[in-house]
């Protein structure tokens, strides 16, 4: 197969979206890459450089795809008082959504940023910006929610509640009714804060 048309590259980077995403970046295989994807090694290379390239495309897919539609409503110019707590109970229902990959899976950069490729310093920067991001968008959230609190105390709180979500993120997969009190946790901080 010659280079890949434009119109199937998104089509080509959700599939090994999938593969890197349940296997990580180590155990993804270039042949298991060509399967999911159809595409040959070297149409690969060609149209991403190389698996790493494509590892790439597939992170900036899953934080424009999966991550930040999530993230939009705490992202608004105006973000609405319930927010941040709507975050929390949907990202619940996805970690428990049967079958789904972030239920199943987790989250894709956490995942890296405790495997080998996190020694890379330019992963480990789009993992640290990831985090820089959640916490941004958690952060404006708590501030919607809670006006009324101190700064300080607000900055606390959403230092915790960006904790509790990674540890939800990390332990999805091992313990999935952990991740659920990690959110319960962040959601009740939120809910309770003196001043709420």
């Amino acid at each position: 197969m010659a280079r890949t048309p434009a119109f199937e590259r998104e089509v080509v980077v959700r599939s090994a979206r999938s593969l890197f995403w349940e296997h990580g970046y180590e155990d993804t295989s270039v042949p298991a890459l060509e399967n999911a994807t159809g595409l040959s090694r070297s149409s690969i290379y060609n149209a991403f450089g190389s698996k790493r390239g494509l590892f790439d495309a597939v992170v900036q897919s899953y934080l424009d795809e999966v991550i930040r539609p999530r993230l939009r409503p705490l992202c608004e110019d105006v973000v609405a008082p319930g927010a941040i707590t709507e975050y929390l109970q949907g990202l619940g229902r996805a970690l428990k959504g049967v079958g789904s990959m972030s239920a199943v899976n987790g989250c894709l950069l956490i995942n890296a940023a405790g495997a080998p490729i996190a020694h890379d310093a330019q992963i480990a920067r789009v993992i640290d910006e990831y985090r820089e991001e959640l916490r941004t968008a958690f952060a404006r959230g708590v501030d919607a929610r809670l006006p009324a609190v101190p700064g300080q105390d607000r900055d606390r709180l959403t230092d915790v509640v960006t904790g509790l979500v990674v540890a939800a993120f990390a332990l999805v997969r091992i313990a999935p009714a952990e991740a659920a009190r990690s959110l319960r946790a962040a959601e009740e901080l939120v809910e309770h804060a003196p001043g709420a």
